[in-house]
Parts: C-alpha cells; structure tokens; sequence
C-alpha cells in the first residue's frame, strides 16, 4: 500500500522550491501526497530560521504534526533544523531530522527509517535519526530539480544558495552557508523542460541571487547577468522576473543589458534595511544610503518607472532617535513601490556577532511606528512628495513585528497594475 506524505513550506521562495523538488522526488518513488490533515503516514515540514516568529511557527508545524497523527513519521527539515542542530533530538514529535543539503538524500534516508519501523528495530541516532552537514565548510551546491510546478503559468528556479555577506543581524550564513551556485547549463535545461511543460515565466531566486558565480573556478566565471541572458534565449519563456538583489549589483552595464531584454519584467527588489549610514555600518551593510539611492536612480534611469521594493529594519541596536527619522526620511524620499518593514529582535542574531552593550531609546521603535511617523502629516493616506507629486500611501501591520507600506504615483501605479495584473495571452 502507497505510503501517504503531507508537505508544509515556511519560508522563503528558495524553500518554496526545495519542498516542490522533495514532493517531486517523493511522486517517483510511488508516494502519495495528500494534503496537511490528520491521518497522514508522513509529515514533512521545510523549516525556517530567519526570524524568531519562523522558529516558533516551525515549532508549532512539528508539534501540530504529530498531534495529528501520533503514529506518523515526522520528518523536520530546513534552515531552523541547521541552525538548532542536534539538540532537536530532544524534541520527541520529530522522528527525521535532516539539514540543509541533505534534501536530495530525504527519500532515502525516510525510506531506510520507514524499513526498520516495520522491522520492529529501533532506529539509532547516529543512522537515522540526525542527518546534518556542517555549513560553514561545504562547499557543494545540492542538485535539486523540478519539472513542474503548482503555479499555471509561473515556475521558481532555484539559481544559487548560502551567503558570504555576514550581516550582524542575520543567521543565513550559518544556517545555508557559504556561496554556492548552480551551473548556467542546469539552469537553461531546467527552464528548457518547463517551456516546453507550458511554464512561460520563470523566477530566479536564490539565498543571495546577486552572489551567483562568485564561486566559480577562474576560466570558468559566470555571472548573474550571464545567466540572465541565457534564460531568456530559451523558447517559450515570456518572462523572467529576479529575486531580492544587493545594491550593489546594479550597474549602468547590468541596468541597460536587462532593459535590453523585453522578458525581464521590470521590478526590482533592492534590500535596503536602513536610511542611516551609521546604522548600515552597525549592520555589516556593503553601501552606504548615497550609494543605495544612486543604485534606484541607475534603474529609473533606464527604466523610467520601474517598480522597486525593499525591506527595512527598525529598532537596530544602538540606533538613535534622529538615526530612526533619518532611515524614515530616506525611505520617504526613495519613494518605493512597496515596503516591508521588520522590528529588530536581538534572539535571531548569530552569537559570534550579537551586540554586548544595548542601548534603548526612550521611545520604542516599532514598524507601526515608522509607518505611522511617514504618513501622519495631514491626510492619513495621502502625503506629498517633494518633486510635489501626488503619491499615495497605505500601510498595513502584518503582526506584532512587521508592517507594510505601500506607496506609488500615477504614472507607477498605472505601470504596475498593468506590470502585475496582465495575463499571459
């Protein structure tokens, strides 16, 4: 009798992508997937550590899991899995345990433990029960592939994984490692079988998709760009849209090359974090805010009206009241399309590089209160912009840690209704 498995994502695209490879991997070996309910055989849960919200949601998926269905295997896997490491072994709703670049082994390693239970033997640890790989040494690129996908017309590839950046704040490096990327042929294969599958727009994502080819052996570089123009060769595809990038990678050269190819839709998301330099430097940040707004004029250059959005933290250590108005100004001036905005929590910092002296404001900073500072003047919803355009404005709390604003002229706004709404004929 076919076992049954039920799949659960929190995260990020790139693990969006990894569960889709899984669920694929899964199908081939004649399992049926079925979905998150109770009376499941198996349960996997691709986990995420970006946040302390992703931990305890990740937490709660695993307990949920096994509350569901007590006999059922629970297989843990992801970036929260390798950044707790071997301690989970603790938790008695996780059976399988297993981390990042070991996805492409999950199958097997979930068959070989299915296979002992049913032989009434008792799996040990050291074989079944943690399968880590120690991520800051790997150097490996782990092969997932996908042929299709639950979107109709729209596919996400992942292109690259790990991070050499090291930003104060952020675990990534340690959970996914170093910068590893993916070889320009696999990538155009790839979006070959879902061309002709009936995909016609592909998604390049990566953990940090602006890194891609760093890695490569000299005489054998590639570079995002490259990759870009070798998707948009393949027949088929109509558009490509890009994950998250750095600042830094946008260039007259790459803003000009894209624009040259009418498949790139143009939408940008540049990570920002914050408006104050002395804040970016805390943060490990590459650019400074002059060189951040150089990078969106390069693009609105080219482009004219291009959608850019970004992420923004508040409450960073050490980050003065005037530090908090001078992010909030920046940010109002840049005018973005779209802003997420995140409150900082000092627990997801990685323990090597956590702030030892905290200083606290008098006033505490929030997302809320950054949107509520950007649109009090006058009208709630409307406020002007010094170029005296009408730019609208809404922002939305999302949980007690994050927000939203939304903010875009006529001329963008008409751009991206039609940018995000039109479909593919």
């Amino acid at each position: 009798m076919k076992k049954t498995v039920a799949l659960h994502n929190l995260g990020c695209k790139v693990n969006a992508y990894e569960l889709e490879a899984i669920q694929q991997l899964l199908e081939n070996r004649g399992y049926e997937i079925v979905p998150f309910a109770p009376g499941a055989d198996v349960y996997i849960i691709n986990t995420c550590t970006v946040t302390n919200i992703a931990d305890r949601k990740s937490r709660q998926m695993l307990h949920k899991a096994k509350k569901m269905n007590p006999d059922a295997v629970v297989v843990a896997c992801g970036c929260y899995v390798q950044a707790a490491g071997e301690k989970l072994e603790e938790d008695t709703a996780i059976d399988l345990i297993i981390g990042n670049n070991k996805k492409k082994d999950l199958v097997d390693i979930l068959e070989n433990f299915l296979a002992e239970r049913e032989d009434g033997g008792k799996p040990s640890n050291a074989e079944c029960k943690s399968f880590l790989v120690d991520m800051t040494h790997n150097r490996e690129y782990e092969t997932l592939s996908i042929s299709k996908t639950a979107e109709h017309t729209r596919a996400f590839l992942k292109v690259q994984d790990g991070c050499n950046q090291f930003c104060t704040y952020c675990i990534i490096p340690y959970a996914r490692g170093r910068v590893r990327s993916r070889r320009q042929s696999d990538v155009v294969e790839e979006v070959k079988r879902l061309a002709e599958a009936g995909y016609q727009e592909v998604v390049l994502t990566g953990i940090h998709l602006s890194s891609y080819g760093l890695d490569f052996p000299e005489g054998e570089k590639e570079t995002l760009l490259d990759l870009i123009r070798a998707v948009d060769a393949v027949d088929g595809i109509r558009r490509i849209r890009l994950g998250s990038l750095e600042p830094g990678i946008i260039t007259e050269e790459f803003a000009e090359a894209i624009a040259a190819m009418p498949k790139v839709c143009p939408h940008f998301h540049l990570s920002l974090q914050s408006g104050s330099n002395g804040t970016l430097k805390r943060m490990n940040r590459k650019y400074t805010a002059e060189e951040y707004k150089h990078k969106c004029d390069l693009l609105r250059k080219v482009y004219g009206n291009p959608a850019l959005t970004t992420d923004v933290i508040v409450g960073f250590p050490q980050e003065s009241e005037e530090e908090f108005e001078e992010s909030r100004a920046f940010v109002e001036d840049i005018h973005f399309f779209e802003t997420h905005i995140f409150k900082y929590r000092e627990e997801k910092a990685p323990a090597p590089q956590r702030w030892q002296a905290r200083f606290r404001s008098r006033r505490r900073r929030s997302a809320a209160t950054f949107c509520w500072n950007w649109t009090r003047d006058g009208d709630r919803n409307i406020w002007k912009a010094s170029s005296e355009k009408s730019w609208k404005c809404s922002w939305k709390k999302k949980s007690r840690s994050t927000a939203s604003i939304t903010g875009r002229d006529t001329r963008e706004n008409i751009c991206a209704l039609l940018f995000f709404q039109k479909k593919i004929s």
